[in-house]
């Protein structure tokens, strides 16, 4: 899939993307597919966080993609894999979704006359236990430029209670801890934000108190892009399938629960989201990859089955850093009709959130 700059918005001057920002073109066949892999070498000042931030990555990502390799001193010519193939989270191909499980927020910017949609994708972090981020459908209410943080006396009374106090109020600069730039969003009375942080190096991560952090550089080139009234949808998919070119691609991550803390994966939903993916084409699954990529949970697409009619099948690769079953490939299924998934209801939190 051809990856593209938003150059519009660099001769306008009305934004200033990163230089690994992930904006692709999406796919006019319509599937769900786009990206790729990349792998580059390490320099000796590097740690794995400082590539990732670079890479416009979280820091579940690059640690999953990465296996064994040292955090905070990969080392001078490590080999690093950069995980950018992804399959797009189900839903509307509209305004924003927050995939929570996967720590990435989609943007989808609406399409002006002769121009291809396009999909920003960039990592979030999102509520940690006790201070979980809503599930459903919300909007864009408002766009704040060097925001004041207020934080609620529950927040206060938990930096209290870890001989960390709060001030009433936190003014706009280096300290503050929303960033330079924030959207607030209508669910819990507007206590919810997308926005910056005075800490990158905890982006992708379940750590905030409910709101959806970004690295500065990545919610600078976002805010300008979004206006007040776009539809944001937040929601829970550890698992995604898709169905292209005769390949049956399982991409998995770990599962989160109404809180935001990992869950082990449950092997019951892999079957029935198989069968809505098929629909009524024959493929040859290999059913022991799907449960390891499952188990796995990279976070990146793995080809579990091929199209029966392809010819004799080769058992797929295994997930990166898990190695191969011996098993031959499973007996070809043939699936039933699509099954949909069910909404989730959003909730309430405390007034104020980071």
């Amino acid at each position: 899939m051809k990856h593209r700059t938003l150059l519009l918005y660099l001769l306008l001057g009305l934004v200033s993307l990163p230089s690994a920002a992930t904006v692709y073109e999406l796919p006019d066949n319509g599937t769900a597919v786009f990206g790729s892999d990349e792998r580059i070498k390490s320099h000796y000042q590097d740690t794995l966080l400082d590539i990732a931030r670079r890479y416009s990555l979280g820091y579940e990502e690059i640690i999953r993609a990465n296996p064994g390799v040292d955090m905070w001193l990969p080392g001078e010519g490590t080999d690093i894999l950069l995980p950018g193939r992804r399959i797009l989270p189900p839903g509307p191909r509209q305004g924003i979704v927050v995939n929570l499980p996967e720590h990435r927020l989609y943007y989808f910017p609406k399409t002006k006359k002769g121009d291809k949609p396009v999909v920003i994708t960039f990592p979030v972090s999102i509520g940690k236990m006790d201070w979980h981020t809503p599930l459903g459908e919300t909007h864009v209410i408002a766009k704040l430029k060097h925001p004041i943080w207020y934080p609620p006396e529950s927040v206060r009374k938990e930096h209290e209670a870890n001989g960390d106090p709060l001030p009433k109020f936190v003014p706009a600069g280096p300290d503050n801890p929303l960033g330079d730039y924030a959207m607030r969003l209508a669910v819990g009375d507007g206590t919810y934000l997308i926005h910056g942080t005075n800490n990158p190096m905890a982006v992708g991560m379940a750590i905030t108190h409910g709101c959806i952090r970004m690295y500065p550089e990545d919610v600078a080139a976002l805010f300008p892009l979004v206006p007040v009234g776009t539809p944001v949808w937040l929601i829970n998919d550890p698992v995604k399938i898709a169905y292209v070119d005769g390949e049956l691609l399982l991409e998995a991550h770990p599962p989160v629960d109404s809180e935001g803390q990992t869950l082990d994966p449950n092997l019951d939903v892999l079957s029935p989201m198989l069968d809505q993916a098929l629909g009524k084409d024959t493929v040859a699954i290999h059913w022991d990859l799907a449960r390891q990529t499952l188990q796995a949970a990279t976070g990146m697409p793995t080809v579990v089955g091929l199209q029966a009619d392809l010819g004799e099948p080769a058992a797929p690769a295994a997930a990166p850093g898990a190695s191969s079953p011996a098993v031959p490939a499973a007996p070809t299924a043939n699936a039933p009709a699509p099954r949909k998934s069910t909404a989730v209801a959003a909730t309430s939190a405390p007034p104020t959130k980071r």
